[in-house]
């Protein structure tokens, strides 16, 4: 453990932190050019999020919004009476559909009057997810018992379902649809939106050439991995390669840019960072890969190699996220060419190695820690 510890400790030296220490709950903190920060709580082992305002001439811009509980909505009243200098909230900005980004959406946009902007495949699946239109018993049971998960563990996942209507409260029935590579004008700036996919079904980043500055959200984070899983609405979907292919977009911009993550602190170093999280993962493939091959062609169904990712005990709420980020290496396995699919007469899905795949050194201790869904 001290050598793992070390080496994550010598990958954040790698970035550096401009902003400082985080404000404290219920106040903003400067960090660029009409860019404020504020944190909100999270009941979770991921205990924060990083919310963002941008200041106006004649209001202020939030950009995601905390989870649906009273705590939060108290600090926001806080910052309502205290930091907003009598001007008020005009637009609502939400990166993506996890309870911690657009939780309180609805209740921002009604307390304000204000519009919401997401993009279309996230709001239309918060609203899915949200009033039981997907995720059905019966379609997240044969996804489970079809990639290994035993019988008596599927009632585990039913339990973790009902989580996300908690979390969100009821959206606005309109919303305003961020399209990537398309402007949104705030604080009197153009900012380009960068939708990247994996973690969520189209998360909006926003990125700002004027001030040299990227709301990265849950995209590019500086100390964690972002959760990327396979869930039963989309049993086959390649989650991992959507994820990394979409690391060109963030490529792009200059290596100086300000991050602003919704998890940890803003730091400089995006395009180190990048390469960081490729390294990692191609480290999780490696792993995932040779504990396959030892099975020879008995194969690998994704529960059984969860262990072999996430070694340390899970708690009932991890062991779904770990579940979903495990089949999702199985899937950029597959579509890599290393391993093939082969469904038994049992209906379960079983993975065999095809072409072995060179180890790659494990980078760093970069500890999951899974955002909600």
């Amino acid at each position: 453990m001290p050598d793992s510890l070390d080496h994550a400790q010598r990958l954040l030296a790698q970035l550096r932190f401009p902003s400082g220490d985080p404000p404290p709950s219920g106040t903003l903190k400067n960090v660029a050019p009409a860019i404020w920060w504020l944190r909100m709580p999270l009941p979770f082992q991921l205990n924060h999020i990083n919310l963002w305002m941008i200041e106006e001439a004649d209001g202020w811009v939030i950009v995601d919004t905390g989870i649906n509980m009273d705590e939060t909505r108290q600090h926001w009243e806080t910052i309502f009476a205290r930091e907003l200098r009598g001007k008020p909230v005009t637009k609502v900005v939400v990166t993506h559909m996890h309870p911690d980004h657009v939780g309180l959406a609805g209740w921002l946009c009604a307390r304000w009057n204000a519009p919401l902007h997401m993009t279309l495949g996230d709001y239309m699946s918060a609203q899915a997810i949200r009033n039981g239109i997907v995720d059905q018993a019966d379609t997240r049971g044969a996804h489970l018992l079809g990639n290994g998960v035993p019988a008596d563990k599927v009632e585990t996942f039913a339990r973790h379902r009902g989580g996300y209507s908690k979390g969100v409260g009821p959206l606005p029935p309109s919303f305003d649809r961020l399209i990537h590579g398309h402007p949104l004008v705030m604080g009197g700036r153009r900012w380009q939106v960068i939708v990247g996919r994996g973690h969520a079904p189209e998360h909006a980043s926003l990125w700002c050439p004027d001030l040299n500055v990227l709301i990265s959200g849950d995209q590019v984070l500086p100390k964690i991995s972002t959760n990327v899983g396979v869930w039963s609405n989309e049993p086959r979907a390649d989650s991992l390669t959507w994820f990394l292919d979409g690391f060109a977009r963030f490529r792009a911009l200059p290596a100086d840019a300000l991050v602003l993550p919704s998890h940890g602190f803003p730091f400089v170093g995006l395009h180190t960072r990048l390469d960081q999280l490729v390294a990692h993962h191609d480290a999780r493939l490696a792993e995932i890969a040779a504990a396959t091959a030892a099975r020879g062609e008995k194969g690998a169904t994704a529960w059984e190699m969860v262990p072999v990712l996430f070694p340390r005990h899970l708690d009932n709420n991890q062991v779904v996220f770990a579940f979903a980020e495990t089949l999702a290496h199985m899937h950029c396995l597959e579509t890599r060419g290393y391993v093939e699919r082969r469904t038994g007469s049992d209906g379960v899905h079983r993975f065999v190695i095809v072409k072995p795949m060179s180890a790659a050194a494990a980078p760093d201790d970069d500890t999951e820690v899974f955002d909600v869904v």
